[in-house]
């Protein structure tokens, strides 16, 4: 038998809203990395792909696709995914993704989609996830006003709970499959 071997995108959603448009005095940085609506969850991501795979390259990009195109990760707060697709194809997830120019119906809200970085195992996706959104933090805390802002707190929340459980997978790893922590 041979083995199916994946790429695992991390992908940022960004919303980039006109100026005029904004309703809050918020810096950049928290304007674009703002958290995505409740209304759109995983389900939709992978449907969505589908959609735009199917659009650009018809029955055979989907057939391509289709069994090894699953969202790992889906972190709302942090607008951040990490998706497994098939490794000889993923460059038809990514030409999709980045012809994705409005989230689907209940959102209808314009965001471009960012490929940060394609890795061929799950746990340097992971890390590359948990480095970038400290980078938030750290950009968003040099605002003035950063105090305030829920998204941040959200966003920290977030980046504790996965540095927490990238610890224990690493006890794990280290300790040949048990976790000797308890």
């Amino acid at each position: 038998m041979v083995r199916v071997k994946y790429r695992y995108l991390v992908v940022n959603i960004l919303y980039p809203e006109p100026p005029e448009t904004r309703k809050t005095q918020l810096p950049d940085l928290v304007q674009v990395y703002s958290p995505t609506p409740d209304a759109f969850h995983a389900g939709l991501f992978v449907r969505l792909i589908r959609e735009q795979v199917e659009e650009l390259f018809g029955d055979y990009g989907m057939g391509m696709i289709s069994s090894g195109l699953k969202i790992n990760y889906w972190s709302p707060s942090t607008s951040t995914a990490i998706i497994r697709c098939p490794r000889d194809h993923y460059e038809m997830v990514w030409a999709a993704l980045t012809y994705v120019t409005h989230l689907p119906k209940p959102v209808e809200q314009p965001v471009v989609m960012r490929i940060v970085r394609v890795s061929g195992t799950i746990k340097k996706a992971e890390e590359e996830v948990i480095r970038r959104s400290q980078q938030i933090i750290k950009r968003a805390k040099a605002w003035e006003g950063a105090g305030e802002l829920p998204m941040l707190q959200s966003v920290e929340k977030v980046v504790e709970k996965e540095r927490r459980e990238h610890e224990v997978l690493a006890r794990v790893d280290a300790s040949g499959g048990e976790d000797m922590s308890d």
